[in-house]
């Protein structure tokens, strides 16, 4: 990213001249920022749609980042809430360089709004130690603990469990016997992808960055290495029915059930079943499976499945992770383990995934009830 990426903003001098790094602007300052993040591509991508952002707008008010101040950020939050004029602000998906392309897609949500202004007020805390500007408006948020703190309750983004029987099933629905090849390699696919993602719980970039030799056998034990986020390598257990549904994958590509160690091609396939598939591609792949899968369930359930549906159409890929994780947590995984296959560094951070106590606490709480003599399940005592 360079400084005609992301605004034509002035040349601005450094907060009281003690800049301690080589910039000639607000967007070479950012630019320097986001290159400590260039060792986790996915996050350096979000920090950046963020400060472009945050750019923009400022550019838009002839501001500069030394410029902002505590009201600014209440101005530049409710912006986030409504980006106005539409025209100029909001816009489908195009490449970066295409003059149609917008900054947004649409208003951000609530969360999306919190995390955003979660990674200026990193921003800002950053080029107060480059000496670029004299100080952290997020400093003076009164209600700072609300908005910034990044401790979020548990995940709710995630399929429940019948939802993600159902899911399953439907997945694995076999073509009719007059299928085209090319839809039996789609299915076959999607039904690898999504059974990937539930069991092993990685993230988009790992799943598209992933090679056959990945899957490597020590000691009697399959295990699946991967690099993710931050450059952190694990090696994660591979369960049975992953093995099973990686050989269905492979004998569907004409290969043998079993990777060999030598086996650098990558692990999810194009239609010409030889090259890789990229993240992009990835991503609209299982969006677009979770909206037939939307429009199947909203069929044959009707007003029945309403609030499924609903779900099914939110769901993005990151769902699946959070799903993954859940259900282990639900089926009893222990925390040290679950915390393994995510890949967290902190268990306070895996912690957001246990639901499992829900159901013993609502069980409990039944035993606080209006009617005399009721037992631990709601029924009247005789």
């Amino acid at each position: 990213m360079d400084d005609s990426e992301l605004s034509a903003h002035q040349v601005v001098p450094p907060a009281a001249g003690r800049a301690q790094i080589a910039a000639i602007s607000d967007a070479e300052a950012v630019a320097q920022w986001l290159g400590e993040y260039r060792a986790s591509p996915n996050t350096q991508r979000a920090y950046r749609r963020e400060a472009e952002r945050l750019l923009l707008w400022l550019g838009d008010r002839q501001l500069t980042l030394s410029q902002v101040r505590r009201d600014h950020l209440d101005a530049f939050e409710a912006f986030l809430a409504d980006p106005q004029p539409r025209e100029r602000w909001i816009g489908p998906t195009r490449p970066r360089q295409d003059p149609r392309w917008r900054p947004f897609r649409g208003p951000l949500s609530p969360a999306s709004r919190r995390q955003c202004l979660v990674i200026l007020q990193g921003l800002f805390a950053w080029l107060v130690e480059a000496g670029w500007v004299a100080h952290n408006p997020f400093r003076l948020m009164r209600d700072k603990r609300r908005r910034l703190d990044n401790r979020q309750g548990r995940v709710e983004r995630y399929l429940e469990k019948p939802l993600w029987d159902w899911l399953w099933q439907w997945l694995n629905e076999v073509p009719g016997e007059d299928a085209a090849p090319r839809v039996r390699f789609e299915h076959e696919r999607r039904r690898f992808v999504f059974g990937f993602a539930y069991l092993l719980a990685p993230r988009i970039g790992e799943m598209a960055a992933a090679r056959m030799n990945d899957f490597h056998r020590r000691e009697g034990r399959w295990w699946w290495h991967t690099v993710g986020k931050g450059g952190k390598a694990a090696s994660i257990p591979v369960p049975p029915d992953m093995l099973r549904l990686l050989g269905e994958w492979r004998t569907s590509l004409d290969l043998s059930s079993q990777p060999r160690p030598d086996e650098v091609a990558p692990l999810l396939r194009g239609l010409d079943g030889r090259r890789g598939i990229g993240e992009n591609r990835l991503y609209r792949l299982v969006r677009g499976t979770f909206a037939d899968a939307a429009d199947a369930l909203s069929a044959r359930q009707g007003e029945e499945g309403v609030r499924e549906v609903a779900l099914l159409r939110r769901a993005t890929p990151h769902w699946l992770r959070h799903t993954a994780l859940t259900h282990q947590a639900q089926a009893g995984v222990e925390l040290r383990y679950l915390a393994e296959t995510a890949r967290h560094s902190r268990l306070d951070t895996t912690a957001r995934y246990l639901h499992a106590e829900d159901a013993e606490w609502h069980r409990q709480q039944s035993r606080h009830s209006l009617s005399p003599g009721a037992d631990d399940d709601g029924d009247q005592a005789v």
